[in-house]
């Protein structure tokens, strides 16, 4: 299994950034599927989480600001981030808890996307 994630970038406070992140391989479901991020000097903290029945939490720095969905069909998870401020500045890591078609579960990581807001 591996996943793929986009949409990072450069981005002036106040502006909008979509982050995806696919996954692909031996799937047979996707489960809680979340997104993290870690600023330098900082320990990696949860945005957003979504379990497969939709029940989503987030974390109290964006809430109001960021959505996050999930396509089932594609194994995709995505984080729309609207908003954005100096502090959302890190490397986002993109999380998969995924049932493999032999029936093993694991978690999965992604390699990281950075996001760097300019004030």
């Amino acid at each position: 299994v591996q996943l793929a994630e986009s949409g990072g970038g450069l981005v002036q406070a106040g502006g909008s950034l979509r982050l995806s992140c696919a996954a692909s391989g031996d799937i047979y479901s996707t489960l809680n599927l979340g997104w993290y991020r870690q600023a330098p000097g900082k320990q990696r903290s949860l945005v957003a989480r979504i379990t497969r029945k939709g029940t989503i939490e987030y974390g109290d720095s964006v809430k109001g600001r960021f959505t996050i969905s999930r396509d089932d069909s594609n194994h995709t998870v995505y984080l729309h981030m609207d908003s954005l401020k100096d502090e959302d500045t890190a490397d986002y890591y993109c999380n998969q808890g995924i049932l493999t078609n032999s029936g093993v579960f694991a978690e999965y990581w992604g390699l990281g996307i950075q996001v760097t807001v300019s004030s």
